[in-house]
């Protein structure tokens, strides 16, 4: 039956005579595990008598199945609860985004193991919680002195520091990999230049791949991936040239990092160049990523109808993100014919998507457009929610929202913004006011209102705290 050979192992058990035990569990076992869990429960009902597995492979059964009140069911029936049963309950629970839930059972306990500990960090960073999974790996180290961690563990942990992007901690535990003889081969290197890549520092990415002995594609993919992050196109095309000379062949998320890289950087002829690449060089089917970069590229650039073009001759049916880009574009070229072509078509995909259709009337000046935009928005009660930005600071995470002046360092925020825009005007720098959507007319307001955006404030609050000592 784990050979996925159920029917025939059915109509055997059916002509068995006498059944024992274990030929019970494997058939329940087998259903369960290929998700038929209704008939694994018929026969678990069925079953003469039951042990520990019994219970067990019907539990992790509907745990897997996503039938958590079930399985919670046969988890409370069950009259004696071994290792097993208590992981597989916390997996089920983390599985279904039941957080509270999985705490809560964790906490209870009597005994835990490796695997406890894996699955908690796991759902953790599976359900957003990034802190809180290098958390309850600290905790582990402090209460648990037998159980060393293994590649289940640092998988999941790098991925919530990668998602959490600050690199003291990044480098924290990659350092405690080394130390712990944690190699970089294999998914836990291609993990660990992803978490560098996101927590911008691109070297120590590089320094990753360096050490990488045997290099396989998902290894090239996340450099190349992470320098067109960097806008880092020209090494992106270098690496790639490296990984074809060294025998490796390109898949299809290489070319998501190489079209991705041009499109950063505004290299439309190259990114031409790659789409057709893909095809006709490597026989590399194009997935919607692809057209999406592309269209991206050429939206940048100002190739608006190209990019239409593309977006109408595309195999399959283009996403809110493709039309996004094309509305995006349209914006920035004021350009109000595709952009209404684009907005009406991201709005029947997304209804709440208004607020882009308002940005590209108020950046054309057409704000009788605006009104009736907005009018619509608050008759379908949708709201426009507020832009904020993010910046760490000695492990603790600032966040900023337009015209923020809720941190405690406000007064000196705004006296570094101040600062900014002189220095900025010494220099020659001239405002892009066309980037102010309200209806505003003094040139001098509208500088003013550019000033309140909250990558401003971010910057402006790192600066004063890279200098001053005593900032957290």
């Amino acid at each position: 039956s784990k050979c996925g050979l159920l029917d025939r192992a059915r109509k055997v058990f059916d002509k068995m005579g006498e059944k024992d035990l274990v030929t019970w569990n494997s058939l329940i076992d087998g259903y369960a595990r290929s998700g038929d869990v209704e008939i694994a429960k018929k026969l678990f009902d069925e079953i003469p008598e039951r042990d520990s597995y019994s219970w067990t492979a019907l539990l992790h059964g509907f745990s897997k199945s996503g039938k958590i009140e079930a399985a919670r069911d046969v988890f409370d029936k069950m009259p004696t609860r071994n290792l097993v049963s208590w992981n597989a309950m916390i997996n089920g629970y983390m599985r279904s985004g039941d957080f509270e839930s999985a705490c809560k059972l964790f906490k209870s306990m009597p005994e835990r193991n490796l695997i406890t500990w894996n699955s908690v960090i796991v759902g953790c960073e599976s359900n957003g919680r990034f802190d809180e999974a290098l958390s309850m790996f600290l905790r582990m180290l402090k209460e648990e002195d037998d159980f060393k961690p293994n590649n289940a563990t640092f998988t999941s942990l790098i991925s919530a520091v990668a998602a959490s992007a600050i690199l003291r901690t990044a480098k924290w535990i990659h350092g405690f990999m080394v130390k712990n003889g944690i190699g970089s081969d294999g998914v836990i290197g291609t993990l660990l230049i992803e978490m560098y890549s996101k927590c911008g520092s691109i070297e120590s990415a590089m320094s990753v791949f360096g050490s990488v002995r045997r290099k396989k594609v998902g290894h090239w993919n996340s450099v190349i991936v992470g320098l067109g992050m960097h806008g880092m196109a020209d090494e992106a095309s270098e690496l790639f040239k490296e990984m074809v000379e060294s025998g490796v062949k390109p898949n299809a998320v290489t070319f998501v990092g190489l079209l991705n890289a041009c499109s950063h950087v505004g290299y439309v002829k190259e990114a031409r160049f790659y789409f057709d690449l893909m095809v006709k060089e490597y026989g590399v089917e194009r997935k919607i990523e692809h057209f999406g970069c592309l269209v991206d590229a050429l939206c940048r650039t100002g190739h608006l109808q190209e990019a239409k073009t593309v977006v109408e001759k595309m195999p399959m049916r283009p996403n809110k993100v493709i039309w996004m880009s094309l509305l995006r574009g349209a914006k920035n070229y004021v350009d109000v014919e595709i952009g209404e072509y684009a907005a009406h078509r991201l709005i029947d995909l997304a209804p709440e998507c208004h607020v882009p259709l308002s940005n590209l009337y108020a950046a054309a000046g057409k704000w009788e457009k605006v009104s009736e935009v907005r009018e619509t928005m608050k008759k379908k009660g949708i709201k426009k929610e507020a832009g904020w930005s993010l910046i760490e600071r000695k492990g603790v995470i600032h966040r900023f929202i337009v015209g923020d002046r809720s941190h405690r360092e406000t007064e000196e925020i705004y006296a570094k913004l101040k600062e900014m825009r002189e220095k900025l005007k010494e220099a020659g720098h001239v405002a892009d006011t066309r980037q102010v959507l309200l209806r505003i007319e003094e040139e001098k307001d509208k500088e003013a209102e550019l000033e309140l955006h909250s990558e401003r404030l971010a910057i402006a609050y790192g600066l004063i705290s890279s200098k001053n000592k005593n900032s957290p």
